[in-house]
This record gives C-alpha cells, structure tokens and sequence, in this order.
C-alpha cells in the first residue's frame, strides 16, 4: 500500500495542470493503475457539461496544440480545429503534436491525428481552411458551446472576436509572447472584447526611406522583401511593408517608383537565363544608385550611397565561390560582400526555376504564379538576405546574419513551450467557468514571471468599453441574395425601413472603406459583391444626425438566394421590430458665471488621460471622417515593432 504521502502527492498531481503535461507520455495501462479517476474531483454537473460540449479551437500551433491535448484529456466531448497553416521545420521546437516527416503538412490535421490518441472516446473535426472562408458562417458558429482562439495574427483574432459577438457565443482569447501570457474570457455584454482595447497596428515605413535614404538595416530588408521579391517574383503591387500614402514626402518617390517599375518588367522577363542576375544586380545596385548620388541636395548631411560593378565584386568572389554550400549554410556568420553576391546569384537560380515551373503550370498572368516571402522559405529568406546585405554596403550600413534577417523579416517574437503550456491551462480552467454560465468568476489573467510579486496576476474582466468600435455597436444580422442585391436595397429597403433610420442621414462602410454617405451616392446602383460585400462580411452604418443619434450598426452579412419576386435583402427575424439605443447627449461645455468659474466636472472615465501612448485604432466614426479630411502624417522615426506586443492578447509567431 503506497504511503500517505504518495497519495496525496497523487491527488494534487491528478488536480494540477502539470498532470495533462504527464498524460502524453503514459500509456493507457499506466494510468489506469492509479485508483483516482482523473475526473473524481469534477463535479458531476461540470463533468456531463463538458462531455456534451461542442466547442472550437482556431488556430493549432503553439498553443492550440497544448490546448487540444488539454481539452481531449479534460473530456471535452467534440472539439473542431481549424487552421490554415502548414507544418515548418521551426515549429517542431515547441508544437509538440507535430515530427519531422509531418513537415509540409495541415497543422489542424495532423493534431487531430495526434490528439485522438489520447481519448479516442472525443469526437475531432479538423479544417485545413482560412476561419474567414464562408463556410464558417454565423449559425456555424452559433453551433459552439464556446470558441477558443490559439492565433497568431491580429486580423484574425478581430474576426473570430465580431463573428462571436455576433452569434453571442463565448470566447477565451490566449496569447503569449516570450516568457508573458495572458488569458481573456469574452463574453457579449458582460466582459470587454478583444477590440475594447487599442491595439498597435503593424508597422509601415515611408517610400522616402525605403527607397532612398535608408539609415537602418531593417529599411534594407523591408526593401528586399516588401519591394524586390515582389517585384521580380510576386505581385508588383503587394507592398504591404510601405508607405505608399501620396503626400509631398513621398509623392515624387512613389513616381519615380512606378518608373522603375516598368523598368524592371524587362528584367522581369529574363528570369532564368544567363543575363538575369547581372541585369537586376546592375539596375538596383548601380543605375539606381547613380541616380540617387546625382540628388546632391540629398547627401549634404549625410554620406552618398557607393553604387557596384557587379564584374568587380564577382571576381573578388571566386575564391568565395568554392565554398558556396558551406556559405549558405552558415547562417550564423555575416556574410562579406562577395559572399553576399555569391547567395544573391544562387538564390536567384532557385527562385527562377521555381517561378518558370509555376508559369508552366498556372500560366503567365495568374496569381498562383508568383512567389511570396517565407520566413521558412530558404529561397526567398536567402534573397531577401543577400539584397538587404548588399544594399546595406551600399549605404555605408551594418550588415546582419541570416539568422538575424529571419527574425526581423519575420517579425519573429521568442517562443517558450512552458509559456504557452501555462497558458493552454488557464484557459481549460476558465473555460470551467464558461460552462457553468459563472462569468461573473471569471478572470483576465497574466503571465508574468518576471513581475515582483507573483507568476500569475489575475484581475477581474474589464466591462465593455462603451466607445468599443465593435461590441459598442448594435449588432444584426441580414439575408442577402449577393446575386441581385444592390447597394441601394440596402439604403432603401433595409436601413431606412426595417432598422427605422427613415430620414436620418446616415453612411455605410465595410472592410474596403466607405460605400455611402448623402455625398458619395456612385455606388448606389452596383450590386453588393461587385463593392467586396461577400458571406461573413461586416458592414457598419453611422447616423450623422445631431439629435436623437443611433449608435452604429454592425450587419453582419448572411448570404443566401431570394425569390425572384421578393426584395433581394430581409432580416434574419422579421418579426422583430430592432430597437437601436441612441447615443447619449452630448453635455454643454462648463462656463463661468458672474466672473466665477463653474463647478468643475469630474472626468468621465473614458476621457481620462492615460499614460497609454500606443497608437488608437480609428474607429468607424473616425475612419469616415477621416477620408474626408485628406490628411496623413509619415513617421520617419523607424522602430522595429512586434505586431501585437504589450496589447490585449499577446502573440507568437508560429
């Protein structure tokens, strides 16, 4: 008979997390020889909830695999996954799910594969697939008890965020960046939701610099990635790390940039032969650099960049030629400029037998046809490398390794297998909560072990933000026949008769932008899909009255096909007249009074100052106002950001 002791440590060690970690590495008959059931302390209204609980995980990487393993083993009983990614070479340190020769294949169906061993008894339903493809509409997601968000990119933690507001379903948002983590229960009009809190927006960096004046090495690479690569091997206009806003400080760069566009469309089209490498060596690293030195007002203060003969270096690199594998493969090691030259060549080799075999195969003009960058990629990570490098000699710049190039190109945050194993536990523990309908328990809790006090630091869930640009709005949902419906069934039909704005002057934006408004009335007349309005879309409505003001309206876009002799757009609930809250008055501003000044008003909470000095995302009300005041205002001061540190919800990169 075990001691006490053993016992107890038994109980306490079933109880713990750090049990599901032991899970994975016993075998059934091992587990089966402790007499405690691993669900002996779970109530049994919790266990039979969990057992009937049909719940969804997005995202299957670090985190989602240690939350899918917890799930399993906890006795959920149906678990879909849906991830769109594939599996890299990279992720094998942590996503303990995955081995080497699962490589190249779906994260979500290889983890079900995985996960279903540990329980055979729950039902797993992987999606190799986009969480913003149509099929994941409204009533899917109204299907799930609750939604569990594992990702790693902002755009698509703000869509499953409005996708669960709008079905009303509960979610647990996770994330984790180094050693920090943090868990956050969502629930619609009782806790705030992923956008109540500003978030930073991913960097951009002016054409000004990236083109002509760079004094970093992160311009250098932002130039190989976000204007060379795309350039020569992907869509020309896929700039998606530049500026490319037409005010005074960029305007004459951004001409001079479609100039040499059309001038690398020559180049373009020798890709494969003998010519090619010298070809775009001496356009971007001479001729274009001549031109740059001829600007002498732009060199008073600074030193002019040094343009290249490609012959010159090319023969000081024979002997560096010799060694081309043991080059590249030293990713450690800052390359010379020879050794630089010799990956740009070899690079361009590889990345032109693919691009011609993509050709071959899709035709010239698709968009299948085109290689993008990938921090996994050894093609495209070499390229951009060898350009940034051999840019970065030109401009009298420190040179980095191939290693340091992938995290910066990359946006590459440390990722910590034990982080996002604590994490995945907490969220297990609050999705206990979720269950019992006990969201006035549950808590925002932070992973902090290099905090003074303590590891974990729970809080309270913060109320929703009532100037939130998403749960602060009033949400619907509408049928749409996308196949007839026009903007103006929208206005009219819809808008004005069944949400009641009538004669109220109002305008209507989507993701794109905005649609209309009583001045900009082109697009009334196109059908909705032909304006980017498809199934899941969001489209939000802004009253621009003064008095007796709607607060916005958020539809979500449900499409489906409409008799032919009923009106292309309906709600989803016709027999339910909407009842829209308006916005509060506006209080008249304080005055003095017989020379005394007034009482002075306390502060509203939402116009306190803060010391939060991270950039506001515009809200739809801003966003409107905005295009109509032509103004921007270009950053030069280049910082190197992580998308979404220190915000919300913390992110990896898987």
């Amino acid at each position: 008979m075990r001691s006490r002791r053993a016992r107890t440590f038994a109980t306490s060690l079933r109880e713990s997390s750090l049990f599901l970690d032991f899970c994975a590495q016993f075998d059934r008959s091992t587990l089966d020889a402790y007499p405690i059931h691993r669900d002996s302390h779970v109530p049994t209204v919790l266990r039979v909830s969990k057992q009937a609980a049909r719940v969804l995980m997005v995202g299957a990487g670090g985190i989602g695999c240690e939350l899918l393993k917890n799930l399993v083993l906890t006795g959920f009983g149906e678990v879909h996954i849906v991830d769109l990614d594939t599996i890299d070479l990279s992720n094998l340190n942590r996503q303990f799910l995955f081995r080497h020769e699962h490589i190249k294949k779906s994260k979500a169906e290889i983890a079900k594969d995985a996960a279903q061993r540990f329980n055979p008894n729950v039902k797993i339903v992987a999606s190799h697939a986009n969480i913003k493809d149509a099929q994941f509409n409204l009533e899917w997601f109204r299907s799930f008890r609750m939604v569990f968000n594992a990702l790693d990119n902002l755009e698509a933690r703000r869509h499953v965020n409005r996708m669960c507001l709008a079905a009303d379903v509960p979610l647990i948002e996770s994330g984790t960046t180094g050693f920090n983590g943090q868990v956050q229960v969502i629930k619609k009009g009782v806790t705030a939701c992923y956008d109540c809190t500003a978030k930073d927006v991913p960097k951009s960096y002016p054409v000004c610099t990236i083109r002509s004046t760079p004094s970093q090495p992160i311009h250098c690479i932002v130039w190989g990635k976000s204007y060379l690569l795309n350039e020569i091997f992907g869509a020309s206009e896929d700039q998606a790390g530049l500026d490319t806003s037409e005010n005074s400080d960029n305007a004459k760069e951004m001409a001079e940039l479609k100039k040499e566009s059309e001038a690398l469309k020559t180049i373009r089209e020798s890709v494969g032969t003998e010519q090619f490498p010298q070809m775009l060596f001496d356009k971007v690293f001479n001729s274009d650099i001549t031109r740059l030195r001829s600007m002498e007002d732009m060199w008073k203060s600074r030193s002019p960049p040094e343009p290249l003969q490609y012959e010159n270096v090319l023969r000081q690199a024979t002997q560096v030629n010799v060694a081309k594998e043991s080059t590249i493969q030293d990713g450690q090691k800052v390359w010379t400029l020879e050794e630089n030259l010799v990956v740009f060549n070899d690079s361009l080799k590889r990345l032109s037998k693919r691009i011609l075999d993509l050709k071959k195969q899709y035709g010239d003009h698709s968009p299948q046809a085109t290689i993008s960058f990938d921090k996994d990629d050894d093609d495209t990570l070499d390229f951009v490398a060898a350009s940034a490098n051999i840019r970065s000699f030109v401009f009298g710049i420190e040179p980095k390794s191939r290693f340091d190039i992938k995290q910066m190109a990359g946006n590459i945050i440390p990722a910590i297998a034990t982080t996002n194993a604590i994490v995945a536990g907490l969220c297990v523990l609050e999705s206990f909560k979720v269950l019992r309908g006990e969201f006035e328990t549950a808590q925002e809790v932070f992973l902090t072990p290099f905090a003074p006090q303590r590891l974990l630091a729970p809080d309270r869930p913060r109320a929703p933000n009532p100037n939130c640009p998403i749960c602060g709005n009033y949400q619907t949902s509408v049928c749409v026949d996308l196949a007839r419906a026009t903007l103006n069934d929208l206005v009219e039909d819809f808008v004005k008769v069944q949400l009641g704005f009538g004669d109220h002057e109002f305008a209507i934006s989507s993701e794109v932008g905005l649609l209309y408004d009583p001045d900009e009335t082109d697009n009334l007349a196109k059908l909705l899909s032909e304006l980017g309005i498809n199934q899941n879309s969001f489209v939000t409505i802004v009253d621009e009255e003064e008095d007796d003001t709607f607060i916005n309206v958020v539809l979500n876009i449900q499409s489906s096909p409409i008799e032919g002799t009923e009106k292309p757009i309906k709600g989803l609930e016709p027999d339910k007249a909407p009842s829209i809250p308006r916005k509060p008055k506006k209080e008249p501003p304080t005055t003095e009074s017989n020379g005394a000044q007034a009482q002075t008003q306390p502060l509203k909470p939402e116009l306190e100052v803060t010391k939060d000095l991270k950039r506001s995302r515009l809200d739809d009300n801003e966003l409107l106002s905005a295009k109509k005041r032509a103004k921007t205002v270009v950053d030069d001061d280049v910082v190197i950001v992580d998308d979404d540190a220190g915000t919300g919800a913390i992110t990896i990169d898987d």
